[in-house]
């Protein structure tokens, strides 16, 4: 396999979806309001909990708002990743597929263009959340450094999430049932985790649960980066389950594929 082409490919797949991505105003127009839905209502809403020492305590910071950026940026990804399987779909019945597999070109570099795409596009969606956080008075500790680091854990744990899309999409010929399958996924791992409210402020049961999903440890590395700074034993734990996970999912996304078309 020579790698220049394989990358060549992975490249037009990759513009393909970013192309794809811009001409839907929809789209773009959401990734804009629902970051201010979040950071300025339910922020706001929310900011009285610092008052108390207690829950001050627990978040980890004196602002709630800047305690709830992070998670913003985390479900931003997740909601923004599991959407990469309607792609396969929408591309196996309009019969772009079967051009793209028609065509000389290696069968790894779609999922793989596919997932890049992905990456970046949250990263996008997750750029604009730091600058709305920013006029909302969002004070990152870590400074630029940090606001890089938080947007590329926000990509990966995009294509984290793409990967398992990307997986299902390829067996799954409706659209319908991918929807259904992927809401529930999304719904339990954002409200068993500490996207919305830290871990400590949990029932028994659910911090267990809580202490074990992916969701948690992403956003605790995040949250760390954001409002405490370059404390890196709190930091590996999560970008090592991140960096675990992207492997993983990528692979079982390329293997799917391929099974798919096989």
């Amino acid at each position: 396999m020579r790698l220049n082409v394989l990358f060549s490919d992975i490249y037009w797949v990759f513009w393909r979806e970013i192309k794809k991505f811009f001409q839907q105003k929809a789209r773009i127009t959401m990734a804009f309001v629902q970051p201010i839905v979040w950071l300025v209502l339910m922020g706001n809403m929310m900011t009285g909990l610092t008052n108390n020492p207690m829950a001050a305590k627990m978040l980890g910071t004196g602002s709630y708002i800047d305690f709830m950026t992070p998670g913003i940026m985390i479900m931003t990804a997740l909601f923004g990743g599991v959407m990469g399987g309607t792609s396969i779909i929408w591309d196996r019945r309009l019969g772009f597929l079967n051009k793209m597999l028609s065509s000389p070109i290696y069968r790894a570099s779609i999922p793989l263009g596919k997932l890049l795409a992905i990456g970046v596009q949250i990263m996008l969606q997750a750029l604009i959340i730091v600058v709305i956080a920013l006029l909302s008075g969002v004070h990152f500790i870590t400074g630029v450094p940090g606001v890089i680091c938080l947007i590329l854990l926000a990509g990966i744990f995009g294509m984290i999430m793409g990967g398992i899309s990307l997986s299902l999409g390829a067996v799954i010929k409706s659209m319908e049932s991918l929807f259904a399958i992927t809401n529930f996924l999304t719904m339990p791992l954002m409200f068993t985790s500490n996207a919305m409210f830290p871990v400590s402020a949990m029932p028994a049961w659910l911090r267990v649960i809580a202490n074990i999903n992916p969701l948690t440890y992403a956003t605790s590395a995040m949250r760390t980066i954001a409002t405490q700074g370059w404390i890196f034993e709190n930091i590996w734990p999560g970008v090592l389950v991140l960096f675990v996970m992207i492997i993983i999912t990528t692979s079982i996304a390329i293997r799917m594929f391929h099974r798919s078309i096989s």
